[in-house]
């Protein structure tokens, strides 16, 4: 055999015994990739939360900060106030076009045309009680942050704080409540009322101290100590409202130019501590009842503008409860159809307050007067599924998926519709664990009032998952 065919032939035994023994080793590190076992995912936790335990609570009195869901009130106690059987159509249409706005729309932070500050448009929120527990503080907190929102809306009762005196604070829960909104990297909206005992004006009931000097001490106080720590301050709640054993204004008539003098004595005290926090004027209740009783809300913020409101607010406050129309639905159409305003024999134009979208009519009133360069802070809104026959609720009660189903799509239908002019948006209620079902408020909630239970309603499932 020539040489060169020797040396091919060595060189080809050489690459096949190569080959042979590569193959060999692939072989055996297959076999090794089948006998390791398939990896199992993890498993997702369930809705249901495993109960934690946790030491006996010591009994502690009712807190002040929890707040009042007012109905209406109108002019036809008595009347028949049965319902539909049937539920409001999932897919009602909008019936009319949105009030609108010259502004554009703006990020969070910057300023509009004329220099307001405006925030995302909408910015989500959820009302919490974070004022007793720690332990329930921290869990709500959690699920607030979980769920994708970026806002908690929390009850400083001036009473809670300096009650023992003028001058006489106690920061010891405000101090926590703030530190742990921190923690959950969340933003913090104080609701501000109730003054103490010694304030006077009308204690016990909430109403304006006798001397608004005092009201802006407090202010004062608080904004020094939690200066860019509270990120906006809502200045009282529903101060349309004189109901006799629950009145917001001291047992007087409802005076929108009164609340006007609060409203700037707070305004300068938080602004020259604090220039970047926001202030909400309060929000309103909806009602079609016009005496010393309580006042429209319309008819209320149209005097605040007549006595110098103006430039005394960043956002105005609103309160947009669904009643029993879903949230796309016209409030004309809500007006005109005894189903959805329980026959309520108010004049009509009165009638629209009974459905979300009467935040648009406030929306109109500032367009008015020339604020169109504002946002609205929608401070409460929601649907209850109270199902108790005698509660005067009831008759706008929705199922708990229709809850759920409406506050997203309340939310979407301001992301669409009310941009850049919806500010905040909070909703009612992450709940009170003290809450039981005998309290309205209980049905309102997102969540079921327990601890350390973790019982998710429909609605939070739901917010959680909408985008946002």
């Amino acid at each position: 055999m020539p040489t060169f065919q020797k040396n091919m032939s060595r060189h080809s035994v050489l690459v096949w015994t190569v080959i042979l023994v590569m193959l060999a080793i692939s072989a055996g590190g297959l076999a090794g990739c089948g006998n390791r076992s398939t990896p199992m995912p993890t498993p997702e936790p369930t809705a249901t939360a495993t109960p934690v335990p946790s030491p006996t609570p010591t009994p502690i009195p009712s807190p002040t900060e929890t707040p009042k869901v007012v109905l209406p009130i109108v002019t036809n106690q008595g009347q028949d106030t049965s319902e539909a059987t049937t539920s409001a159509p999932a897919n009602t249409p909008a019936a009319s076009t949105p009030a609108a706005t010259t502004s554009t729309p703006s990020a969070s932070g910057r300023k509009s045309s004329t220099g307001a500050r405006w925030l995302n448009s909408p910015e989500y929120g959820m009302h919490v009680f974070l004022w007793w527990r720690p332990e329930v503080a921290d869990r709500d907190l959690q699920l607030v942050r979980d769920a994708g929102f970026q806002w908690v809306k929390q009850t400083f009762a001036w009473r809670d704080i300096e009650g023992a005196g003028k001058g006489q604070f106690d920061w010891s829960r405000t101090d926590r409540i703030v530190q742990q909104v921190e923690q959950y990297g969340l933003k913090l909206l104080a609701r501000i009322d109730s003054q103490p005992a010694w304030a006077g004006g009308g204690y016990p009931e909430n109403g304006p101290p006798d001397n608004l000097q005092d009201f802006a001490d407090f202010l004062t106080a608080l904004a020094v100590r939690y200066k860019g720590r509270i990120h906006a301050y809502q200045i009282w709640n529903e101060p349309n409202l004189n109901v006799p054993g629950r009145s917001e204004w001291g047992g007087r008539p409802p005076n929108p130019a009164e609340y006007t003098e609060m409203l700037k004595v707070a305004y300068r005290a938080i602004k020259a501590v604090d220039p970047n926090a926001v202030v909400i004027s309060a929000g309103l209740a909806p009602t079609t009842r016009w005496d010393d009783v309580a006042m429209p809300d319309l008819e209320f913020i149209r005097g605040m503008y007549a006595a110098g409101a103006k430039p005394y607010f960043d956002m105005l406050g609103a309160h947009g409860a669904g009643y029993k129309a879903p949230p796309e639905m016209d409030p004309a159409e809500v007006a005109r159809n005894p189903v959805y305003n329980n026959n309520d024999p108010s004049p009509e134009n009165l009638k629209r307050i009974y459905c979300f979208r009467h935040v648009e009519d406030i929306r109109q009133v500032m367009v008015e007067n020339g604020d169109a360069d504002k946002q609205i802070a929608l401070l409460e809104f929601g649907w209850t599924i109270d199902p108790r026959p005698e509660s005067p609720y009831h008759w706008h009660a929705v199922t708990p998926f229709e809850q759920g189903e409406y506050l997203v799509r309340a939310y979407q239908y301001a992301k669409t519709h009310w941009s850049p002019w919806i500010g905040i948006m909070s909703l009612i209620y992450l709940q009170n664990v003290d809450w039981t079902p005998e309290k309205e408020e209980y049905w309102w909630s997102i969540i079921e009032p327990a601890y350390p239970e973790l019982k998710l309603r429909p609605a939070y499932v739901m917010l959680k998952e909408m985008p946002k």
